[in-house]
């Protein structure tokens, strides 16, 4: 065998196991008790009773805004909505040359905190895009660490300049794996209404999944993700779109929100929460109570709703913080959501992996023989300290190859060579 994990703990279970991986696959699990495993390894790893689990998803980023916070300006008010307008300016002078570095960066951190799974939106109300042109190149690039996903964006709606539809159009063309879509950021509720077609139809005729940015506002009249939930399901298209931060579900009355809910269930769309983020940029013009930005995680998954979670953004003009950290974010949503009693909590890292292989539709995603050896050896002996304790993994695994290790400092390899990782901004 290639790499041998010896006396790791798996999710669900007090008991140790060996783990044995081969040409990128995982080959044997075996119980400890019933002894060790008879095959050599190139590579023996001791895990000492600590957690292995799958590798994380980032079902929602923005790798083309990372790492521009303060340019041009700082975000003054924290709102959505300046936040806009300063990328509206920054975006003026982007190069692929600055996307590519920007985005090997955050891909490394990333890597780094047991993340191998990417969906990123890249904004196509650009004329060039310059952003998609970018990721397409940094996705081959940085494809060893990470399998990322693109989703043509339309940050600044699809009607609200003329040429934006054909702009979203051309990025699938290009290759942008997802159509995305930001109803209610359209000039009327009208046109949100028919940017949702518009996202469909493009969609469609290029057998592309849909991603949105969904009802991202504090507005209780915002009701967009339940024309998208009709469309979805007028269109059989099941299982192939993913609607992000929704919001302003937060703020619905319960009798419609309950409503909301079959519907969404019907259509089997994945909802993706964002909740570091959202709990800086929603409530902002709030006295007291101040909402917290948070879509309704618990009563989605109770009613059988795919949940997952994304980072959303890091050190850009909507969020001037951010580690790369999943579990971080999955620390904040548990919080935010009350989602803490016991059985919540022993299920919770499912919101970052395997709800994130079910939206993406993989099949061989998880730790059992003959699935793709995507795997994290956690600092901690079970899942309570994994959500405490926090920080980056002893050790990260992608088909079979270690692509990042803390165990003597914060390291990924690229092409099997070790390379430093600098966590620092400056």
């Amino acid at each position: 065998m290639d790499i041998l994990i010896k006396n790791c703990r798996l999710l669900g279970s007090e008991k140790l196991f060996d783990v044995g991986i081969e040409d990128g696959r995982i080959k044997e699990i075996k119980e400890k008790a019933n002894g060790r495993m008879n095959d050599k390894a190139r590579e023996e790893i001791d895990a000492g009773g600590r957690l292995l689990t799958s590798s994380f998803f980032n079902m929602h980023f923005h790798l083309d805004t990372v790492f521009t916070a303060g340019q041009p300006r700082y975000n003054a008010s924290g709102t959505l909505l300046e936040g806009i307008e300063i990328w509206e300016e920054r975006k003026k002078s982007l190069t692929e040359k600055d996307v590519i570095e920007r985005c090997e960066k955050a891909v490394e951190i990333f890597t780094l905190y047991g993340t191998t799974f990417i969906r990123t939106h890249a904004d196509t109300t650009e004329k060039e895009l310059t952003s998609l042109k970018a990721l397409l190149k940094a996705k081959k690039l940085f494809g060893d660490l990470c399998d990322i996903q693109i989703t043509a964006f339309p940050q600044d709606g699809i009607l609200t300049q003329k040429e934006n539809a054909e702009l979203l159009e051309k990025a699938a063309e290009l290759g942008a794996d997802c159509i995305g879509m930001i109803p209610h950021n359209e000039y009327t509720r009208e046109d949100g209404i028919d940017s949702i077609r518009i996202a469909f139809d493009i969609a469609q005729r290029h057998n592309k999944d849909v991603d949105g940015h969904v009802d991202e506002t504090d507005d209780p009249d915002s009701k967009f993700l339940e024309v998208v939930a009709a469309e979805t399901i007028k269109r059989s298209y099941q299982k192939r779109v993913i609607a992000g931060h929704t919001t302003a579900m937060g703020s619905y009355d319960n009798a419609y929100a309950f409503k909301l809910f079959g519907t969404l269930k019907k259509a089997e769309i994945t909802i993706v929460s964002n909740p570091l983020v959202n709990a800086n940029l929603q409530g902002r013009f709030d006295s007291y109570p101040k909402r917290r930005g948070l879509t309704r995680m618990k009563e989605l998954l109770n009613s059988g709703i795919n949940v997952c979670l994304g980072h959303d953004d890091m050190l850009d003009p909507w969020y001037p913080l951010g580690t790369g950290d999943m579990l971080q974010v999955l620390f904040m949503a548990l919080h935010l959501a009350h989602f803490t009693s016991r059985e919540e909590l022993l299920n919770a890292l499912d919101l970052i992996t395997t709800n994130g292989a079910k939206a993406l539709r993989l099949n061989d995603y998880g730790i059992a023989p003959g699935k793709k050896a995507n795997l994290v050896l956690l600092n901690a002996k079970n899942e309570i300290d994994a959500l405490r304790i926090l920080g980056p993994p002893l050790l990260v695994i992608k088909e079979g190859r270690i692509v990042a290790s803390t165990i003597d400092g914060p390291k990924i390899y690229r092409k099997g060579k070790p390379k430093e990782v600098e966590l620092f901004t400056s």
